[in-house]
């Protein structure tokens, strides 16, 4: 069933499934959209209803404002979305971008969150491209004059690797994500308009631990994009928080991680 939450001028879209009694948010990744979990999908509609989101500048969703997302916003958005579907308590899980929404909404609702799946996600360490788009405004002008003219981009980003600032996997990565102008505009809209989603990891801790919020993270073995290492700035600080590296990349983790939720 295709669902809208209106917040202004904008739209969030979302798509219902199963009947189960549990409820589950899904969350997923840069270039994807609500389908991105249609293999969780089939796993879990008979014990949950899974409402599985598109985020904002990908599928259906738009976000109007030209100011940022705040935190405030998302709170006031999945509230109307708890609200309209009569939902107290329910699970989360978010993949890659979709992580930064999943912590957003801990933040949020702490006390209604069952338990968190986290696949390769971001959030957890700020890396290194999203820090230079988003932090000074001159950088943001030039961030924004690469959508349609990508070629200093390139150059600048080659220079990074044969320097090793960055690995080629990493590069490679980024090239296929920004090779239209479609993309990058995209991938601006997404760094600027994301920018307050930050999260301090021993907040984010303390709310897990408080709460008993059971807590399990998926990471590809061979996942350079977003490493096991840069989990353990969340891990470190929940005891009870569990780890499952999986023999597989980046982008097969969703399909992988399900036969372990």
């Amino acid at each position: 069933m295709r669902c809208t939450i209106d917040y202004g001028e904008s739209k969030l879209f979302y798509y219902k499934y199963g009947v189960g009694q549990k409820a589950i948010l899904l969350f997923h990744g840069f270039g994807q959209d609500h389908t991105a979990f249609s293999s969780w999908i089939e796993v879990l509609k008979n014990d949950y209803t899974v409402y599985s989101f598109d985020l904002f500048f990908h599928g259906e969703s738009v976000w109007v404002s030209p100011n940022a997302l705040a935190k405030e916003d998302w709170k006031n958005i999945i509230e109307l979305f708890l609200q309209k579907e009569k939902i107290n308590h329910f699970e989360l899980a978010g993949f890659s971008m979709g992580g930064k929404f999943v912590l957003s909404t801990l933040e949020s609702f702490p006390d209604r969150i069952k338990k968190i799946a986290l696949v390769a996600p971001d959030g957890i360490k700020v890396n290194f491209w999203y820090r230079l788009a988003t932090y000074p405004f001159l950088m943001r002008a030039l961030f924004e004059s690469f959508v349609s003219k990508p070629k200093v981009f390139f150059t600048l980003a080659r220079i990074l690797e044969s320097l090793g600032l960055i690995n080629k996997y990493l590069l490679r990565f980024v090239m296929v994500q920004m090779d239209t102008e479609e993309k990058r505009k995209r991938v601006y809209c997404t760094w600027i308009i994301f920018s307050c989603l930050k999260f301090d990891m021993k907040l984010v801790a303390k709310l897990l631990n408080e709460k008993v919020i059971p807590l399990k993270i998926f990471v590809g073995k061979f996942d350079k994009v977003i490493p096991e290492k840069d989990m353990q700035r969340l891990l470190k600080y929940v005891p009870l928080g569990k780890l499952e590296i999986l023999e597989t990349g980046h982008n097969n983790l969703i399909d992988k991680a399900i036969e372990f939720f």
